[in-house]
């Protein structure tokens, strides 16, 4: 064991910064803001040399952060592999975030939420190009010269419907890259007859991470220059927001007749959906196809629920600048935003790994089900 306690977080997607170390008990953090941005949340570090030691973590900016009531009943992840993780007791009490282990290992590292590295990304885009469904390619490059890629999987056609995903605007909530790990996975399974017959009808363009830059820098909710990625989508420029910019030239192209936007929720406890009803020109078709969907996937997976969700906007009031918004308004489709929680799932709780990757991962399957459920009302408004 060493002599002394250090942490640490130069690494892909690390965040927080060390005030003192000194004592087990009382080791001071604050949270590193977004760059150019006033946002911050997202926190992910290594604790050394504290081994078989009671550990009081305190990050001290927690009241400043920007979604505080999100720490209400939340609990930190940890892990000594950074493959399984686990929560930890961790309370929210006179505008800190308090975490409490005692580590049996000397190295520990502990995050928001189960981090999804850049490394792991570039490993899922290499997997789904090992197979002939999907084509690869590179959509632009961000301000900090990362590649934007694009996965086109299915066979392009007259007929065909298009249907675009888009996961991580928001580089913090790492939930959505996980959810298409498990998305992926299943679409590509020549052996699902769910995903060959949805093939037959539909070619998926699938973004698996919108913001490169603020996952690979530790960002909560922006990119390079801090700007707020999903409320670009009504004025996306080349300077401030290509990610953005070049996914909406793309289906310009392509054309959009299903839309699914995947995020994570800070503060309620719940997997739910938002769409675009406040839209102007939002018709009873795309009503019936979002309520239809919802419908579906609650009765496919008991970790989804429509009873709890933000409030509906009233009619044409939406702001435009949100993806879900600017997708109903400007596509006319089923255009949806999914929301999982940082914190656990309150209608199917798991008191030791809370929401967690693997549960992404498997909503992100169930998902492929609610799609074929209402894809014959899709077709009938293309």
């Amino acid at each position: 064991m060493t002599d002394h306690i250090r942490i640490s977080s130069q690494f892909d997607g690390g965040n927080i910064i060390c005030r003192s170390a000194e004592r087990a008990d009382d080791i001071q953090l604050d949270i590193r803001p977004d760059n150019e941005s006033h946002f911050y949340q997202w926190f992910y570090f290594r604790l050394t040399g504290a081994q078989d030691q009671d550990c009081r973590l305190r990050l001290m900016n927690a009241g400043g952060s920007a979604y505080t009531p999100g720490w209400e009943g939340y609990e930190a992840v940890a892990s000594y592999d950074r493959e399984s993780w686990f929560r930890v007791p961790t309370k929210y009490e006179n505008g800190e975030l308090v975490i409490e282990h005692t580590p049996y290992l000397n190295s520990v590292y502990f995050a928001y939420f189960a981090p999804y590295s850049m490394e792991r990304h570039q490993d899922l885009i290499a997997s789904a190009a090992d197979s002939e469904r999907t084509q690869i390619s590179v959509l632009s490059t961000t301000l900090d010269g990362q590649d934007m890629d694009l996965l086109t999987i299915g066979t392009l056609g007259e007929d065909k419907l298009s249907f675009w995903i888009t996961a991580r605007q928001h580089p913090g909530e790492t939930m959505a890259e996980w959810w298409m790990e498990g998305f992926i996975g299943r679409l590509l399974d020549e052996t699902d007859p769910v995903s060959r017959c949805l093939l037959e009808r539909a070619v998926f363009y699938l973004v698996p991470n919108m913001n490169p830059d603020g996952s690979r820098r530790g960002h909560l909710r922006t990119n390079a220059a801090g700007i707020n990625l999903n409320r670009e989508w009504d004025k996306a420029s080349l300077e401030k927001s290509p990610e953005v910019f070049c996914v909406q030239q793309k289906m310009s192209e392509t054309g959009v007749d299903f839309a699914l936007d995947v995020h994570g929720d800070e503060n309620l406890p719940y997997n739910f959906i938002a769409g675009g009803e406040g839209a102007p020109g939002f018709t009873d078709h795309q009503q019936k196809l979002l309520d239809g969907y919802k419908h579906a996937l609650a009765q496919i997976s008991p970790d989804f629920q429509t009873e709890f969700g933000y409030p509906v906007d009233a009619p044409g009031t939406a702001d435009l600048s949100i993806c879900t918004n600017y997708m109903a308004w400007k596509f006319g489709c089923l255009a949806m935003t999914l929301e999982m929680p940082f914190k656990d799932s309150e209608i199917t709780p798991d008191p030791d790994f809370g929401w967690s990757p693997g549960r992404c991962i498997r909503l992100g399957v169930a998902s492929l089900d609610a799609i074929w459920q209402v894809i014959d009302l899709i077709d009938e408004k293309a």
